[in-house]
């Protein structure tokens, strides 16, 4: 007899379809997500990764299928998504450059009312990124792209979310950046209990950290499995991790001696 997983699962997308006007972007999209695990989302640049973790957050509405949290469907505005603790950290950051980074933090707290524990989550907020802290009334857009993303990531934990979506949180960071900001996924996961859904191109990183993961490719899931399967699939090495398998070298040969006898 299998296991119950129903009171493990946080997260369940079931037959999603998303459309661009007549451009069908996602297709029966099945997922799940486990409560306390980081669950990564990996694929090429436009596999429709952005527009799964959007549909989720409700910025994009669906086509059919349904999204639910904890059993029950999710709503279909955003701010009644946050409200429900599900939030998205989006792709660039989007943070308010003219705000202090306090006033960028304060706005993640919208949905909030009691002071004395939105003054905890700040506090919290500081205590994971103390730079943050220490450039307190500095004015967002003035931050380095590393300590934007710190920003991002602080001001959508104000919310206090049960479930945060992170979209792309290495693009255009330094690699040393990169560690550094992947460290402080693990420490919110670890040590906060937060439970993830990571959509990240560095695929190495997302495989590295995450407890299971799915790849995406043209709007449909073609893969789902533990990380360390997914590593030795011959496709995800080829193509994403940029190993080369046996079976590209031996193809790679066989061209070199077709163009040498031409």
């Amino acid at each position: 007899m299998l296991p119950d997983l129903s009171e493990r699962v946080i997260l369940a997308v079931k037959d999603l379809t998303v459309h661009y006007g007549g451009i069908r972007a996602l297709n029966q999209i099945n997922l799940h997500v486990n409560k306390g695990e980081i669950v990564a989302v990996i694929g090429a640049n436009g596999a429709g990764k952005s527009t799964l973790l959007k549909t989720i957050a409700g910025i994009k509405a669906s086509t059919s299928g349904s999204i639910l949290l904890d059993g029950e469907t999710l709503p279909k505005q955003a701010h009644q998504v946050v409200r429900r603790g599900v939030m998205l950290v989006p792709e660039g950051r989007r943070i308010f450059a003219p705000l202090s980074v306090k006033e960028n933090l304060m706005l993640g707290a919208f949905s909030r009312s009691d002071s004395a524990e939105i003054h905890d989550t700040l506090k919290v907020v500081y205590a994971l990124f103390p730079v943050l802290e220490e450039r307190i009334n500095q004015r967002g857009g003035t931050l380095s792209g590393g300590e934007q993303q710190m920003l991002a990531i602080g001001r959508a934990l104000m919310s206090h979310p049960r479930l945060l979506l992170l979209d792309e949180p290495s693009l255009g960071l330094a690699p040393i950046v990169v560690d550094a900001l992947f460290r402080k996924i693990i420490q919110l996961n670890q040590e906060m209990a937060l439970t993830i859904l990571l959509v990240e191109q560095n695929v190495n990183m997302a495989l590295k950290y995450s407890h299971y993961a799915y790849l995406l490719e043209n709007g449909r899931i073609v893969r789902a499995d533990k990380p360390e399967v997914l590593r030795e699939d011959n496709d995800v090495k080829e193509f994403y991790l940029g190993i080369a398998t046996e079976q590209s070298v031996k193809g790679y040969k066989r061209y070199r001696r077709k163009v040498r006898f031409r």
